[in-house]
């Protein structure tokens, strides 16, 4: 009797282990092609399925520097990067988006030229001068 049970529960088991596989790999097909179209939720979820695809780690990375994240995107373009070196298009991904934070770190230019022999404006106070009582 005991060994019915457990044959049956060992059927049952391998059925929904088969069953939660597939709706794994549906879900991943899923969020693979949202990925693409640019959505970063549907990344980090099929990141957390296929963590070495560099692909999708491209893929995040764009959404990332559509979503105005150019560091997180950099990052992620970097580990794309190190698992695939020979990526389309990546260094120029990388390249540009640090120019863009390169330009953004960068010191104001000032408006008006600085004149080397220039004399000092004037100083205007409401005090007396020292020669003068009150």
């Amino acid at each position: 009797m005991k060994l019915r049970l457990w044959a049956a529960f060992g059927a049952l088991f391998a059925q929904g282990v088969a069953w939660s596989a597939e709706s794994g790999s549906a879900s991943s097909h899923r969020d693979l092609s949202r990925c693409r179209a640019g959505s970063v939720d549907a990344c980090y979820d099929a990141i957390r399925w296929s963590p070495r695809d560099p692909g999708l780690l491209v893929a995040l990375g764009d959404g990332l520097a559509r979503a105005g994240r150019p560091v997180d995107a950099i990052r992620n373009y970097r580990r794309a990067a190190a698992i695939s070196p020979n990526f389309p298009g990546l260094s120029a991904k990388i390249n540009a988006l640090d120019a863009r934070l390169n330009a953004k770190h960068a010191p104001p230019r000032t408006a008006t030229p600085v004149v080397a022999n220039a004399k000092p404006a004037a100083k205007y106070t409401n005090a007396a001068p020292e020669s003068e009582s009150h």
